[in-house]
């Protein structure tokens, strides 16, 4: 079992405040192995990398590549080739968006995604389609927040070329088996994306298992610094696509007719690159890895049930998504009968808890299920059983407190 109380001494943030803070599918704590590790390379390794023959420079080249390494470990990619830093998980998928659409997009060809992305998921698509005149398919889900097999064969089609889906959705929490998914795709001759931005921090990754053709997710949203985002991409297709964004170090050689792009990575790496954050998304992989992604998952599936538990228990709140708590991995979202979210919100940060209101970026799935807007809690393996029960107390209130006669 972990030491939470241990644990939570490693983060900066619990010694000022005594927020409950359950907002972490919107972004993490952060761990002062990782600031050090961010600070540590400003304070004596800056430099830019790849850009100078001294030592400095070198240094700084090799703490970034340092980086890309434990993220190939991390994710079980083949090789550093197929990873590629971004700013973050919507950067990535804007980036595999425009490049595979150059590739294999044309005219009358369709994009699958789902009603339950991540406007970062699906805006990026529909952009792809409109510039090539094709057409997007979403593939709806069920009640529960799962997808059919059946249904999915069905917007399957030989004009099928590439398929986005999530691994975990921001507001089911369910995790998806997105292998079936893949190999199905792979089949009609169409790509596979995964948006890997929930289910990465919460759960152990391995690219080649899952049979995706990329995968994207943010550092912030898994203990490291904001700024910094990956992209796994297969080499062959890496390769072959067009770089997203051009400038200096993405060219091998370049003059007034011509240009010849670098190898990868670097040919999607144009510019100066976020060493410090790389760093850091280094720093939080050693982190997490220390600690271990069973024991992370199993701690924040007893705080998941926990939660849910107590949540079905309370009069008038409906948790979306399935009945089971094994299907929320850590993400509870909610409504509560005659209560706006916005409210819900406002009264548990009165009591000290942080939750998030809105459509969370994920407004089509709201508009899909008939529901405006939802309350979302969101739990990481630092968070508390009092924490968990602080909440529950409030959210039982609510209701009394808005004039309702239970």
């Amino acid at each position: 079992m972990l030491d939470i109380t241990e644990i939570r001494k490693d983060f900066p943030f619990f010694d000022k405040y005594t927020l409950a803070y359950l907002d972490n599918s919107a972004t993490t704590q952060r761990p002062r192995q990782v600031i050090e590790a961010e600070a540590d390379y400003y304070y004596y390794h800056n430099s830019n990398p790849f850009r100078g023959l001294y030592e400095l420079s070198i240094d700084a080249t090799e703490r970034y590549e340092e980086a890309r390494r434990k993220t190939v470990a991390f994710i079980h990619a083949s090789s550093e080739k197929e990873i590629i830093f971004t700013r973050n998980a919507s950067e990535s998928l804007n980036l595999v968006a425009y490049s595979l659409s150059e590739l294999c997009l044309h005219e009358g060809d369709e994009i699958i995604t789902t009603v339950v992305e991540h406007h970062s998921n699906m805006l990026p698509w529909t952009h792809a389609a409109a510039r090539h005149g094709a057409t997007v398919k979403f593939l709806e889900c069920e009640e529960d927040g799962s997808f059919s097999i059946e249904k999915y064969k069905s917007l399957l089609t030989n004009r099928t070329k590439i398929v986005a889906m999530t691994a975990m959705s921001n507001i089911f929490g369910r995790l998806i088996d997105v292998r079936q998914f893949a190999d199905l795709a792979h089949e009609t001759g169409a790509y596979f994306v995964a948006d890997g931005a929930q289910s990465v921090p919460h759960s152990k990754t391995d690219v080649q298992a899952m049979g995706v053709d990329f995968l994207a997710f943010s550092g912030h949203k898994l203990l490291a610094p904001m700024g910094i985002g990956v992209l796994y991409g297969r080499q062959a297709l890496l390769e072959q696509m067009p770089p997203f964004l051009t400038g200096g170090e993405m060219i091998e050689y370049v003059s007034l007719d011509s240009v010849t792009y670098a190898d990868l990575p670097h040919k999607f790496e144009a510019g100066t690159v976020n060493a410090g954050a790389a760093v850091g998304l280094g720093a939080a992989i050693d982190y997490l890895t220390g600690i271990g992604l069973d024991q992370i998952e199993a701690r924040e599936q007893m705080l998941t049930e926990m939660a849910f538990d107590g949540l079905k228990k309370i009069p008038h709140v409906q948790v979306l998504g399935s009945n089971q708590a094994k299907d929320h991995h850590g993400i509870l979202t909610f409504k509560i009968d005659g209560v706006h979210p916005h409210d819900i919100a406002a009264i548990i940060a009165d009591a000290d808890v942080a939750v998030r209101a809105g459509h969370h970026c994920a407004e089509p799935l709201h508009q899909f299920i008939g529901i405006p807007s939802t309350t979302r809690a969101s739990l990481m393996f630092y968070n508390t059983e009092e924490e968990v029960q602080r909440f529950l107390d409030i959210v039982k209130d609510i209701r009394p407190m808005m004039g309702y006669q239970e």
